[in-house]
């Protein structure tokens, strides 16, 4: 429930909620474009032409003719075939990078839509699972987008065009032809079904596994603690090995598909070329609109016979590309709902007002009935140092989350020097300071600036000094700390938090989150004058359940329903 922790919290400007959500929303996608799918249409239907060269041409060649007679089929041949290969190629090349664009768009919608969420949103999903989405699952839709959507509309368009190119010659074979095709697409559809059920299955486990690993990376210093290697070790290995069985699953739903098609598509083609072949010997007479087919024509019909059924061979061999490209698609456009936004930044409100001013809040965490805060009245005056204090779960830190901007409340208003939380949150005017803070490996002086351009060496120098951390940063030097924070002890990571709030010149309000918990009392007191140093001209506001800190407060809040605020 407790939002992660900055030094200063996100600048997010007031109108960058309105301009994200004008942006896609991942509900529908363009496809390749429609110039590369007519390329990729196109492209096959250059067959017909050469077919029907290189069954002139072996005509010829039977009644007599020589070389000199088939050379210019030979040369339309080869002209029409590069043709083919360059559509294809063509085709291809624009379908890819139609679909890398949209897919870095949507992409950027749901990182978007993720850094928008607050921290505090219950709803909001696990870091592994989301990583995994955006990084892994996404680029199943770029497979999806640039093949299978031009493979489909090849497996509508061509098929009929030779069926119309066949039935002039004979409609004996393009009656074998459409009758084996419509079963086709029959079975691949309720292959097909089944396999994107399967793909969607198997992404959300790839996804809980993921989640699963980095949540016990981060606390493998407790699982090694506690002796629970070995059976997180075990957990893991039965996680991948349902993974595994997952996987095969829908690799056999795949061949299954494939299966189908080559089945009917050989019955096909062995239909069509029974008949030609009894047709030309003279066994069957019907079927050819009442003459005989010649040797050209009959070749032509069974050159054609093949490539009636290629389009569906490729969709069947895009087929899982489409199934793992759609659940893809889904899970991609989950994470780019809302959720619990951040509120935006309005306007300025009406001046003359304490430097904090909270009235009539209401506010219910979603999902839950009962709210948490309910008619809560504060004013805090400026420079005044602050303590809540309140048993476990009264919202203590859910308060603070509002005051920061974090969330908005249901009902009331909560005024900082005359702003909007969210408004003094983009102006830079908030510090939070929490119980974890999260240390970057690099050195303690770059764990204080962060990369901020405007606190420099004498800013780091002073905030270290705030926070009793100079001889600390002098002893590390500029050796990187471990990721995590190995190399500080807890308190030195909290005050590692004041040195980062204090090196921020704007910060006109400072919000600490439990500050002192779980520190002995030397360093508890360590972190107590560390933070009165940096209150010196701002105005502090402390969650605790230390009473020494909150003696050394100028007020103390209790936050219980019962006191009267």
């Amino acid at each position: 429930m407790r939002p992660t922790e900055p030094a200063i919290l996100p600048n997010v400007s007031a109108d960058a909620p309105s301009r994200k959500r004008s942006r896609g929303r991942n509900s529908t996608l363009p496809g390749p474009g429609r110039a590369a799918t007519a390329l990729a249409v196109a492209a096959p239907l250059f067959w017909l032409p050469q077919a029907g060269l290189a069954a002139h041409a072996v005509g010829r060649l039977a009644e007599g003719g020589g070389v000199a007679d088939i050379l210019p089929n030979a040369i339309g041949f080869v002209v029409l075939g590069l043709l083919r290969a360059g559509f294809d190629a063509l085709s291809g090349r624009m379908a890819f990078r139609t679909a890398r664009r949209e897919l870095s768009r949507n992409r950027a919608d749901a990182l978007d839509a993720l850094a928008l969420r607050s921290p505090v949103d219950i709803t909001r999903p696990a870091s592994g699972h989301a990583a995994s989405v955006v990084a892994e699952q996404a680029e199943m839709i770029t497979p999806w987008l640039s093949r299978y959507l031009p493979v489909r509309m090849k497996a509508v368009i061509v098929p009929l065009v030779i069926v119309a190119a066949v039935c002039p010659f004979s409609w004996m074979a393009a009656l074998a032809l459409l009758f084996t095709a419509p079963v086709i697409p029959l079975f691949m559809a309720l292959v097909g079904m089944k396999a994107q059920q399967a793909s969607e299955r198997q992404l959300v486990r790839m996804a809980d596994i993921n989640a699963f690993l980095i949540d016990r990376l981060r606390g493998l210093a407790t699982i090694r603690t506690l002796g629970a290697v070995e059976q997180t070790a075990k957990r893991l290995r039965a996680e991948a090995e349902d993974l595994k069985a997952r996987t095969m699953t829908v690799l056999k739903i795949a061949f299954l598909t494939s299966a189908t098609l080559e089945l009917f598509s050989a019955l096909g083609v062995a239909l069509t070329a029974v008949y030609v072949g009894f047709h030309l010997l003279g066994f069957i007479e019907i079927g050819s609109w009442g003459t005989k087919l010649t040797l050209a024509e009959g070749l032509f019909v069974l050159m054609l016979a093949p490539a009636f059924f290629e389009p569906m061979r490729e969709l069947s061999a895009v087929w899982h590309d489409r199934a793992a490209g759609e659940a893809a698609h889904r899970a991609l456009a989950t994470l780019s709902e809302r959720g619990l936004p951040l509120p935006p930044a309005a306007g300025e409100q009406a001046a003359g007002e304490p430097f904090l001013l909270i009235d009539g809040l209401r506010y219910t965490h979603p999902g839950r009935d009962a709210p948490i805060l309910d008619g809560f009245c504060l004013r805090v005056a400026e420079g005044e140092r602050l303590a809540i204090m309140a048993p476990s779960g009264a919202g203590k830190s859910t308060l603070l989350s509002l005051i920061a901007g974090l969330a908005a409340p249901q009902e009331g208003r909560i005024s900082i020097f005359g702003r909007d939380p969210a408004a003094a949150r983009a102006a830079g005017g908030i510090a939070w300071i929490g119980q974890s803070a999260h240390v970057f490996s690099g050195s303690i002086a770059a764990n204080v600036s962060l990369g901020r351009p405007d606190v420099g060496p004498q800013a780091v120098a002073g905030a270290l000094e705030v926070a009793r951390l100079t001889q600390v940063a002098g002893a590390h030097g500029k050796a990187p700390l471990g990721e995590g924070g190995t190399g500080l002890s807890g308190g030195e990571i909290v005050r590692l938090a004041v040195a980062r709030a204090a090196a921020s010149r704007n910060a006109t309000l400072i919000l600490a989150d439990e500050p002192t918990a779980h520190l002995d009392s030397q360093t508890a007191g360590l972190v107590t004058d560390s933070l009165l140093d940096l209150a010196r001209g701002r105005t502090l506001i402390v969650v605790t359940h230390d009473a020494k800190l909150a003696a050394r407060m100028d007020r103390i809040v209790t936050l219980a329903p019962e006191t009267d605020r």
